[in-house]
């Protein structure tokens, strides 16, 4: 999925005369946003990723998150790229009760802990990778028919990121989040459910 999200700039370095490429999220060309599992290559890079500090008790810590989700069997920790810089994090569980403690009717997968990193935020970069998120898992888990995730109810930027992704607010409050009630909020795989400002 190719996204509008900065660009690449390179520098020289004196000693080696090599060039090295860094992300610069000020610029405004087009590079490709897409998602990958956070293989052993990206956990660094996954793991230096912050939020502010008022972000915390709804991303919780990056590190500990992909610590988590690679000892689970029934996760797997994603990475968010933007030409090849991690610039975001998200867990996906398989369990047949993932997220709000019940199955839905349907196969499904919970997303947690999903967030981009402080120095990428407020450049649409959240439904970007929301929309990828979802390809990825029609591409990869076929089976799939759902995804569901829980917000903060006074989390509006996130709620507003994952509705303008397609995702639906079922209504519905889950009172299990440690910050607070949360709305569930669900995307039907193979098509979107609900309308989307870009749709």
């Amino acid at each position: 999925m190719q996204c509008v999200i900065g660009y690449w700039y390179r520098s020289v370095t004196d000693s080696a005369s090599a060039q090295t490429a860094r992300y610069d999220p000020t610029m405004n060309a087009a590079p490709v946003l897409r998602v990958t599992p956070a293989t052993p290559d990206l956990a660094e890079e996954v793991r230096a990723l912050r939020v502010a500090p008022e972000q915390v008790k709804y991303v919780g810590n990056f590190a500990f998150n992909l610590e988590d989700a690679l000892r689970d069997p029934l996760s797997e920790a994603m990475a968010v790229m933007a030409d090849g810089v991690v610039v975001g994090f998200y867990r996906l569980d398989f369990a047949p009760r993932a997220v709000i403690g019940r199955t839905l009717g349907a196969p499904s997968v919970g997303v947690r802990a999903f967030g981009i990193g402080r120095q990428f935020q407020g450049r649409g970069l959240g439904t970007r990778a929301a929309l990828a998120m979802c390809a990825d898992l029609q591409q990869r888990h076929p089976e799939r028919r759902l995804v569901v995730l829980a917000v903060n109810c006074s989390n509006r930027t996130a709620v507003s990121a994952y509705r303008n992704a397609g995702f639906i607010d079922t209504g519905e409050l889950f009172a299990g989040g440690s910050a607070g009630p949360q709305h569930v909020m669900l995307h039907a795989l193979g098509k979107r459910v609900g309308q989307s400002r870009h749709a």
